[in-house]
């Protein structure tokens, strides 16, 4: 988890986001990249439309102020952290923190660009208005190839203390184990939670806890029934019961279009957990 990758704008979200990413980075003396991008305009061609130059410039200048107030932003909150700005390659034993900005489509920069760091923090809306914080969530994932941690609308007391896997015996959830391990290494308390119909064929959820155990790391394994909720529902509830600061899950063990149609835990988790999420895939 050395270096983080926020996408971040002019708003409460992206600093929630951010103040979530720092958290991780106080751990292991991260490098934080802020990440703001804005969309050229596009111009919609047809027969007798006219869209006037004046107009695209004035598109074009209002994404490069949206830019300017997003770094403005991440700066001010850098420096009244103490963070510094370095080179993403110039070692430190401290946070250190960068700025990358430029015109595209965010989900896209993230899928690409990603691929070099540790983590990905995307903020995430109670409100849910917007489905553009998922879409970068799933580039990140897909296209990246790297973990992606959901923060809440509000930024935690603590993450990673109490751990909860929620385990459904996918390969997707041992991948996300895997790139979790310096956080489960950390983990005052680690909980293997398995929920009946949301499971594949593989390892029972004890079995993962004595595996998690024989590194020296407490953990225990808790089954539970959905009883009226769904499974991801279900997950993220029995989480918040057992007093978990963050919820570790494989993404899409069944494919993303099929969730878009018929619903998925990692659906279901991605629209509404009140704890931050780390997703791989």
């Amino acid at each position: 988890m050395h270096t983080i990758l926020v996408p971040y704008c002019d708003d409460d979200l992206a600093d929630a986001a951010l103040d979530t990413a720092l958290i991780v980075a106080a751990r292991y003396n991260s490098h934080v990249e802020g990440l703001h991008a804005w969309r050229t305009p596009q111009i919609i061609a047809g027969e007798g439309v006219v869209f006037p130059t004046e107009s695209l410039a004035r598109l074009a200048d209002e994404g490069r102020q949206f830019a300017r107030a997003a770094r403005e932003r991440f700066n001010k909150r850098m420096s009244e952290r103490g963070i510094g700005f370095r080179g993403v390659g110039e070692p430190a034993d401290t946070i250190t923190c960068g700025w990358r900005e430029g015109e595209g489509i965010e989900s896209e920069i993230v899928g690409d660009y990603g691929r070099v760091f540790d983590l990905v923090v995307v903020g995430r809306t109670v409100a849910n208005t917007t489905a553009d914080w998922k879409t970068t969530v799933e580039a990140g994932l897909f296209e990246s190839g790297r973990p992606v941690l959901i923060a809440g609308p509000k930024p935690p007391t603590t993450l990673g203390k109490h751990i909860v896997i929620a385990w459904n015996c996918a390969t997707e959830t041992a991948r996300t184990l895997a790139a979790a391990y310096p956080l489960l290494q950390d983990a005052e308390q680690i909980t293997v939670l398995t929920v009946e119909g949301g499971t594949v064929q593989g390892p029972s959820g004890e079995e993962v806890a004595a595996h998690i155990r024989r590194r020296g790391i407490p953990c225990t394994a808790v089954a539970r029934r959905p009883q009226q909720l769904s499974v991801g529902d279900t997950m993220v509830a029995e989480a918040l019961a057992l007093g978990g600061d963050l919820l570790i899950k494989g993404a899409f063990t069944n494919s993303r279009v099929r969730q878009m149609i018929f619903g998925g835990a990692t659906r279901d988790i991605i629209n509404a957990a009140a704890l931050p999420v780390l997703l791989a895939h």
